[in-house]
């Protein structure tokens, strides 16, 4: 009678032990990869980087996160391997370019996904876009640039990328004067080259700026002389927006249609098509939590990364949404950004 006892009690405690189901955390023991589609050194790298150091931590069996780089078509190879090509197990998250989701609308030859199939687990930050030029261009302003017209080549990741088509669009609706030159693997490449004098300006994130861009901007050799955004960043209140150059009404349509719908699908991250609901929900739970972390957040604050954190549900809707242009925008885009 007594053993019967003791033998129920042993079966009550393990059952108590273990998660509902009466099974180990999937991800217990297992490594979870995020692959990044641009090169290392770039924002893109930094903020996985960071993610990858502390999202283990708040998923069920605290797995092993790692990184890998897959750099490629401005990030497009990447995006078609997630959702090919990777296992919808839970174990792979992507991080690419967001923009690469206007390129879907656009009919971009070689985009090989669906956007609206991919699994949503969150974005780190809304990106704040800037253009930023070399010293040595001799432009302090826009006002001056618009006025010289002088020509500048601007360093580019490829088609898909707000370092391309933001400045393209711009061209286009306000006659910014640029020359692309574009192919780079990352905006680390990017960085390269514009110390080694091959481009003499970038379009950037103002969040990746101040990672990694740092020594540029406290040694005075990049200028921000743009904000193509909808709303002027706190610490760049004077530095004007480029709506405001904007003459014609397409071209104020054009540029609130596209590149201010840019900032909140910026970084995404996602799981292929078909990942079970349950591991999906856990995963962005876990984002969220860890974006919010005190650990996180302090690393994030020393490395000058930006946390704005979107949820799962949230990108989910807005990418959807940036995917119901107007036939008329979309065919003006397409044909700026062929």
């Amino acid at each position: 009678m007594r053993r019967t006892r003791w033998a129920v009690i042993l079966v009550v405690s393990l059952a108590a032990a273990l998660p509902a189901g009466g099974q180990e955390p999937f991800f217990k023991g297992k490594t979870i990869r995020i692959i990044v589609g641009l090169a290392p050194g770039g924002g893109y790298d930094t903020y996985s980087r960071l993610l990858a150091r502390h999202l283990g931590r708040y998923v069920p069996g605290n797995p092993t996160v790692i990184v890998e780089n897959m750099p490629g078509a401005a990030s497009l190879i990447a995006a078609n391997h997630v959702y090919k090509v990777a296992r919808p197990d839970g174990l792979t998250i992507g991080h690419f370019l967001g923009g690469l989701f206007l390129q879907q609308l656009l009919e971009r030859p070689g985009v090989e996904f669906d956007a609206r199939k991919f699994e949503y687990v969150g974005a780190p930050a809304q990106d704040h876009y800037v253009i930023g030029l070399s010293r040595t261009a001799g432009i302090t302003s826009i006002e001056q640039w618009m006025t010289t017209k002088k020509v500048i080549k601007i360093g580019g990741v490829g088609t898909g990328s707000p370092t391309d088509d933001i400045p393209r669009i711009l061209a286009a609706t306000i006659g910014l004067p640029v020359q692309l030159v574009s192919g780079y693997k990352g905006t680390s490449e990017v960085r390269l080259a514009f110390n080694g004098g091959e481009v003499q300006g970038v379009c950037n994130s103002w969040e990746s700026f101040r990672a990694t861009w740092r020594r540029e901007l406290e040694a005075g050799e990049v200028n921000i002389v743009l904000q193509p955004t909808a709303v002027a960043h706190a610490e760049l209140s004077r530095v004007p927006l480029a709506i405001t150059f904007a003459r014609t009404d397409e071209a104020r349509r054009l540029i609130e249609a596209s590149v201010h719908t840019i900032p909140p699908n910026a970084r995404p991250y996602v799981l292929p098509p078909g990942t079970p609901k349950d591991r999906v929900e856990m995963l962005r739970k876990a984002f969220m939590e860890t974006m919010q972390s005190a650990e996180l957040l302090g690393e994030a604050q020393k490395a000058k990364l930006d946390i704005s954190a979107v949820d799962g549900a949230q990108l989910e809707r807005s990418v959807k949404d940036s995917l119901n242009l107007e036939p008329a925008l979309a065919a003006r885009l397409k044909e700026i950004l062929k």
